[in-house]
């Protein structure tokens, strides 16, 4: 009888679909858990519930994370539910463990071999075996084509085809990677060393060809739950199929709208496809989002929504359930320095008003943008850290660049102009400014160094004050001493240490997390989506990037891009998948400029969220009305009427449609929202100050229950010119 009460104490507190997900059969379950729509609470609750109410055993549960901070968390909440003894691991944890077990017998006696902690090392080793020189980048980048490859059983012989079958960016022609895997593959076995995916293969192995050993890991455990099962590849599939043996007491969890690791061999199709593979299965969808305000809510399900492919069969509609917060700013800068400095400006008056720093984010697509954030926070004195990567002036390739710069200060003509100077110094650490190479790695060593260039093309926009007189001086052009002592200054600004600060993170690295205000930034054509992104697929990936970003944010969001890199730079377009809003907000001049003759211009977008449940609005009719057309209507019907005749009477009049006056549209917000100021009544969307002159104040009169023959008995409305 306790044991039966403790069981239904969990699902105190949960909503329906959170209820049904815990308290499906055992089975095959797939529950699709929208961003902040308690995933883990449900999944910690299915496990407590089954094993308080006698269902299973907790010591026969085997549920599977992808990061050691998502297990413990999960073995947190067990705990604190009342169910200890649950194995909570990452795929590898759990692997090791097993493989570790099992060493012995699998290995007839001999040492289990020492695990690589890095490929770096022996993948350098095995390019020079094939001929091929690599920098740390290089081999950065084909280690991880290894990764990939084996993540995804592809052995070295089938590499070349399965990579142009998988539309790889490979960083060296496919063939020489394939030489180089082959290297690798045998420098580990001269070495008696195993890599990662060599742990998870000697798991399934010793699972599929060891009836003994499979006998008790499926003895062992009997239940499984996959957290972020969206984000499985081959290999981590197969060695779930190989716990379970046939079996199908399997709860997995996962968002196709957040697939964003496919390029390391991740894929959404296992979660796609998990009720065709399981007939029985049963499906929770949970979409009330308990994280984020409706605003915020309503423009993550805007972006979404035009999403294609595979993954938007699995589409999720949330639906936020906390207060109404502040609107979503959409902010255009006219260059990267100016947006920078915004964002900065804002997150200081962020934290004056009360957010603490550690709950603020500004997020972008690539580390190398880093630098501009890092600069203009470093000037506002707001403390920040680096999620996932080093400082901007801490990365080794800018270090040496740094070097390289200062070596050139002795080489180099002074007359030389500083951008030109910058690149002819860079080449000596192999930038080249033309096409970037392939591979991530190596792409962001490239962009690093670029954006010391782009450095260079502001700082020479900027020329130096040299005094020759008491009151008089001259312009000299900087030059590229000047521009080394600058980047010495800046790196040693930014090198103070910080314990508690805003989040500086790539998109990727915030997958996850989660703060009070997040600022996504440089969200422009080229860079989100990134230029790389060439097919239907890739593209679709930087949108569902784009939807991580936004449900990262609980409370504050803004969005801003820059129409110009650097001051006086090439025009480029926002993002695609910047939903298309009403850009009639106005101007406004910011509050720095970055050149001597103007100050940049920056203009805001307002987004129009619904008066009654919060979400944004996009249609324009929904705008209109201030609400979504499934919300309830609180229209004044005879305030309608009334609006209704007498538009008819000053059409008439006017010899115009009636819809020339006001629209259908207007005339049901106007008897909805009622306003009684001429500021709430031109705030209504298709009231501008024209109409508002012209029909203003009889509007107003009728809202304030005056008859149509008071404000119109015999009165002609004329159009002015």
């Amino acid at each position: 009888m306790v044991v039966h009460s403790a069981s239904e104490q969990v699902l105190a507190g949960l909503d329906p679909e959170q209820r049904a997900a815990v308290t499906a059969p055992a089975g095959p379950v797939c529950i699709l858990a929208g961003a902040g729509t308690g995933k883990t609470r449900a999944i910690t609750s299915r496990i407590a519930h089954r094993a308080l109410s006698g269902e299973i055993s907790p010591r026969h549960v085997l549920a599977v994370t992808f990061t050691a901070r998502a297990a413990a968390e999960m073995r947190s909440r067990l705990t604190m539910l009342g169910v200890g003894g649950v194995q909570a691991r990452t795929f590898h944890a759990a692997a090791l463990r097993q493989v570790r077990y099992f060493a012995p017998r699998l290995l007839a006696g001999r040492a289990m071999p020492e695990l690589l902690d890095s490929k770096v090392r022996l993948v350098t080793l095995a390019a020079a075996r094939v001929g091929l020189r690599t920098d740390r980048a290089a081999a950065r980048d084909l280690a991880g084509e290894i990764e990939w490859a084996k993540s995804s059983l592809v052995e070295p012989t089938d590499y070349v085809v399965a990579a142009a079958r998988a539309l790889r960016d490979t960083p060296h022609e496919p063939a020489k990677v394939a030489d180089v895997f082959t290297a690798y593959e045998q420098l580990k076995r001269s070495n008696g060393v195993i890599d990662f995916e060599d742990m998870l293969r000697a798991a399934v192995w010793g699972i599929e060809e060891h009836p003994d050993v499979g006998e008790q890991v499926r003895g062992q455990y009997r239940h499984f739950v996959v957290d972020e099962y969206q984000d499985v590849n081959p290999l981590q599939q197969r060695l779930l199929d190989a716990w379970l043996g046939g079996r199908d007491d399997l709860t997995v969890v996962g968002d196709a709208s957040q697939t964003i690791y496919s390029f390391t061999g991740a894929t959404s199709a296992y979660l796609v496809d998990f009720p065709r593979r399981h007939r029985n299965a049963t499906v929770v969808r949970l979409v009330r989002d308990y994280r984020s305000t409706p605003q915020v809510v309503g423009l993550a399900n805007a972006v979404i929504s035009q999403a294609r492919g595979t993954e938007a069969r699995l589409r999720l509609e949330l639906s936020g359930q906390r207060p109404p917060g502040p609107e979503p700013d959409l902010r255009i800068f006219t260059d990267e320095p100016a947006e920078a400095n915004a964002v900065a400006a804002r997150c200081r008056s962020l934290i004056e008003a009360g957010t603490p720093a550690k709950e603020i984010a500004v997020l972008f697509r690539v580390n190398a943008q880093s630098e501009a954030y890092e600069k203009a926070l470093t000037e506002a004195e707001v403390p920040y850290v680096v999620q996932g990567a080093e400082r901007f002036f801490e990365r080794a390739e800018v270090r040496q660049a740094m070097v390289a710069l200062r070596a050139a200060t002795r080489s180099i003509p002074g007359e030389t102009p500083l951008p030109a100077a910058v690149v002819e110094a860079l080449t000596a650490v192999g930038w080249t400014p033309d096409t970037p190479p392939a591979g991530g790695a190596a792409r962001e060593r490239w962009e690093a160094l670029s954006a010391l260039v782009q450095l260079a093309e502001e700082y020479a926009a900027t020329p130096e004050l040299v005094p020759i007189g008491e009151a008089a001086s001259v312009e000299r052009p900087v030059t590229l001493t000047d521009f080394t002592e600058e980047l010495a200054r800046r790196a040693a600004q930014q090198h103070v240490p910080t314990v508690d600060g805003v989040t500086l993170a790539s998109l990727h690295s915030a997958k996850g997390l989660e703060w009070d205000a997040v600022f996504l930034v440089g969200l422009a054509e080229g860079t989100l989506p990134t230029t790389y992104a060439k097919t239907v697929e890739q593209v679709e990936e930087e949108r569902r990037l784009l939807y991580v970003g936004i449900t990262r944010a609980r409370e504050w969001l803004w969005l801003s891009y820059a129409a110009a890199r650097s001051p006086g730079g090439r025009a480029r377009r926002p993002s695609r998948f910047l939903p298309q809003l009403d850009r009639s907000g106005g101007t406004e001049r910011a509050s720095g400029g970055t050149g001597p003759a103007r100050r940049p211009e920056r203009r805001r977008t307002q987004i129009v969220s619904c008066r009654i449940c919060g979400a944004t609005l996009l249609a324009g009719p929904d705008r209109k009305l201030g609400r979504c057309p499934t919300c309830p209507s609180d229209i004044d019907d005879e305030l309608h009427e009334r609006l209704r005749e007498w538009r008819q009477r000053v059409a008439g009049a006017q010899k115009v449609p009636a819809y020339v006056v006001f629209t259908d549209a207007t005339l049901v917000a106007l008897a909805e929202r009622r306003p009684a100021r001429s500021e709430e009544l031109i705030a209504i969307a298709g009231i501008g100050p024209r109409k508002l002159g012209l029909y203003g104040e009889s509007v107003l009169a009728l809202v304030a229950g005056a008859g149509v023959d008071d404000v119109c008995p015999e009165k002609t409305f004329e159009i002015s010119s």
